[in-house]
């Protein structure tokens, strides 16, 4: 299939000749976690596949560095501040899935979408909702999800931060563990799995949207024994982490990690001085998780094939936030650090006219995604929204990128610190600004790609920090005008 099979923006297709699409979304997962790109301590092979026939954007960012946020402005094409979901567990029931339901895409989801109610609809037309691993602490609503009642159903206890707890190594494990039952019932397995059996026995014929969500590698690190024995001894890479870059740290920052290490969020134990080894085995965990979605990614691959529609289907691939992994002391998200904000993004189609074997630098937002899957099933995109369309980059008709990209996230249970914490990024500089107490970040990632010296209150960078802060306030002006009128279809 040409190229000029992509369906152009606005242009009404039949069903027969608009393509499937599968967008594989996981939970924290870190840009530096496939092998492709250049990352060869974790083993991808399936993602890599997509790489090398596919387009990578390797500088994707996310709008905000925590699930809710980045997923509701992911499936709405605008910042967290417009959708007003700027922490978790905040309301959001609309998405451009609508878009795509009303004009006769069959949008079915498995696993986490992280709505908030869990079940919402958002446009779907049938959702089977697999949340967060662990949710096992009074601070969240009860909610028996699709995978607690199928462990329900074989006899199996969910392992949580109140099972694990009961261990006597429980503190040491900075969340790392194995996991014991029956490897099909893993939560990425189990996810996998049910998005496997959907294509196989879906009986339409239309086109559809498969939206599929991985819990993990989000915490509990929790790889079976299988999954975890190439990494027991591999060599990982080890944190970015002195005692400089721990004290010269925003008061939010210093905070957070003092919050982290009084409450086990996700079963993290986390440690002010952590060893080596437990460095090491936490990496080793995760990137082992990592392998095991890589295998479902595959066997979603077996099953479009089975069905007979691998050669019309594109697939995307990415993440809602990174996870810093004890890089600069922080544990998980919540910080605007690279390993917290940086994610992998890639989308494959041959037989559906993406131009392959490009991995393109240009700056992109993950919400983009939004506005791509709307003109890859030939919809409009609505003015007000603030995403943008890589489909040139899909047809290869070349890829610049955007001159800035924007994250947010405003305190929360976890973030304390900080009334709102917004980043802006050019490609070179990084400026995070912190709201009560105003303070701030600076970094030159030419000079200093491990962001360890922040220039924020040196005067010689004083003309760039406030070059900076003025695109902040540009970025939300414009940003405040282009959205102001989003909501009134749904009123």
């Amino acid at each position: 299939m040409s190229a000029s099979r992509i369906p152009a923006r606005g242009t009404a297709q039949d069903a027969g000749d608009r393509p499937n699409i599968v967008l594989i979304m996981t939970d924290q997962q870190r840009f530096d976690t496939i092998a492709a790109l250049g990352h060869s301590h974790v083993d991808t092979p399936n993602l890599d596949s997509l790489v090398r026939e596919g387009v990578a954007f390797t500088r994707t960012y996310v709008t905000s560095p925590s699930c809710a946020p980045s997923r509701a402005s992911l499936f709405s094409g605008m910042y967290p501040h417009s959708t007003g979901v700027l922490r978790n567990d905040e309301p959001w029931h609309h998405s451009w899935v609508e878009q795509l339901a009303d004009d006769g895409y069959h949008c079915a989801n498995v696993g986490k979408m992280h709505t908030y109610p869990y079940e919402a609809s958002v446009g779907f037309h049938e959702r089977h909702v697999v949340e967060n691993k662990d949710r096992d602490t009074p601070r969240l609503p009860f909610y028996l999800d699709t995978w607690d009642k199928a462990l329900w159903a074989r006899g199996v206890r969910k392992p949580s931060r109140v099972t694990y707890a009961e261990r006597d190594d429980y503190a040491d494990r900075l969340g790392a563990f194995e996991w014991e039952p029956d490897a099909d019932l893993h939560a990425d397995n189990f996810v996998g799995g049910l998005a496997s059996m959907w294509l196989d026995r879906w009986r339409g014929s239309g086109p559809f949207l498969l939206q599929v969500g991985f819990p993990g590698p989000h915490p509990p690190y929790d790889p079976t024994p299988q999954a975890l024995d190439p990494y027991r001894n591999r060599g990982v890479p080890m944190p970015v982490r002195t005692r400089e870059d721990l004290d010269a740290q925003p008061t939010a920052l210093k905070q957070l990690r003092e919050h982290h290490q009084s409450v086990d969020h996700d079963a993290i134990v986390h440690l002010a001085e952590p060893t080596e080894e437990q460095l090491r085995r936490q990496r080793r965990h995760y990137f082992a998780n990592v392998t095991m979605i890589d295998e479902q990614v595959g066997q979603i691959i077996d099953a479009l094939e089975r069905r007979g529609v691998l050669d019309r289907t594109i697939i995307i691939f990415t993440s809602d936030h990174g996870d810093c992994l004890n890089d600069h002391g922080q544990s998980q998200k919540w910080t605007m650090y690279e390993p917290s904000v940086h994610v992998p993004l890639i989308a494959w189609g041959p037989g559906a006219g993406i131009q392959g074997g490009q991995q393109l630098d240009g700056l992109t937002s993950l919400m983009d995604v939004g506005a791509t899957v709307l003109e890859l099933a030939g919809q409009d995109i609505p003015d007000w929204m603030e995403a943008r369309s890589l489909l040139p980059a899909l047809r290869g008709d070349g890829y610049d990128g955007r001159d800035l990209v924007f994250s947010e996230h405003a305190r929360d249970r976890i973030l304390g610190g900080t009334a709102l914490m917004t980043m802006v990024f050019d490609g070179r500089w990084k400026l995070v600004e912190y709201l009560d107490p105003y303070e701030g970040q600076l970094f030159d990632l030419q000079e200093d790609p491990r962001e360890e010296r922040s220039l924020w209150e040196d005067p010689a960078h004083e003309e760039k920090r406030e070059e900076l802060l003025r695109e902040i306030a540009r970025w939300r002006a414009h940003s405040e005008m282009a959205t102001a009128t989003w909501a009134a279809p749904f009123r």
